[in-house]
């Protein structure tokens, strides 16, 4: 598996911010369309009060709508946990449900007790979770489509494999950001320059915000404010493009 690791302080930083904020510094690098690299709103985060996480990937495939063939489907959860060990904390679990609907839960207590366990901060499924209030004080963050009552039967089918989910192609070791906001990807080769531009880029928004929190405002002032602040958003994705070695030849929208 190859794959870039990122800094403990980049890290750090990039857990302080709301995914949302992630998402809009990626768009000064200009390497994908702002419409993609994350996850539709499809998944949801069923704690929405937990903070954001980050965490490396760790993917699988899953199955709960028929029996298998093989007497020891259980096994491969013990591989997947071992295979984690290619990775270096924190890890997210990420996993992708082939039925379609989901027949089943893919995770519950003892799941997301497992993988808290060895080393994970969150788990995300394009299938369905369980045990809602047993995993709460966890304090584990969990991400999923749906909610049943069934662990149906339950199996991975393949470990450590690109995953489709939602619109976004999870690959182990890729990094993710996620919280209430949804669940999107950080290119590992870049997430120390947008940890760093992370405050640079709220100081441009509290432009607009401060301005709108003025008690004597006007729809011309809030027009000012906005082309100050698209502007600096102009300069600072320059210059996290020149510092990233990127292209400069456009600029995202303020």
């Amino acid at each position: 598996m190859r794959f870039k690791q990122v800094s403990a302080l980049a890290l750090e930083t990039l857990r302080k911010y709301d995914s949302a904020t992630i998402c809009n510094v990626i768009e000064l690098f200009g390497i994908r369309p702002s419409t993609a690299g994350y996850m539709s709103g499809a998944i949801r985060a069923v704690y929405p009060d937990l903070a954001p996480v980050v965490g490396y990937a760790t993917t699988a495939t899953f199955r709960s709508a028929y029996p298998s063939s093989d007497e020891s489907v259980y096994l491969r959860v013990p591989e997947h946990i071992k295979r984690m060990e290619e990775l270096p904390e924190p890890r997210i679990v990420v996993v992708q449900d082939l039925d379609d609907p989901p027949a089943a839960a893919t995770l519950g207590e003892v799941m997301c007790r497992l993988y808290r366990r060895f080393g994970c901060c969150g788990f995300v499924t394009s299938g369905a979770a369980r045990d809602i209030l047993q995993v709460r004080p966890l304090n584990f963050a969990v991400f999923a489509s749906s909610i049943l009552v069934s662990h149906g039967h339950c199996r991975f089918e393949e470990i450590h494999v690109p995953v489709h989910i939602h619109g976004l192609t999870v690959r182990p070791g890729d990094l993710l950001h996620a919280d209430v906001n949804g669940v999107l990807s950080i290119p590992n080769e870049k997430a120390e320059e947008v940890a760093a531009a992370c405050e640079d880029y709220l100081a441009i928004e509290k432009i607009v915000i401060d301005y709108l929190e003025r008690p004597d405002a006007t729809p011309e002032g809030y027009r000012r404010a906005e082309e100050e602040a698209a502007e600096q958003i102009q300069r600072l994705s320059a210059k996290v493009r020149r510092q990233a070695g990127g292209d400069e030849s456009t600029t995202p929208q303020g």
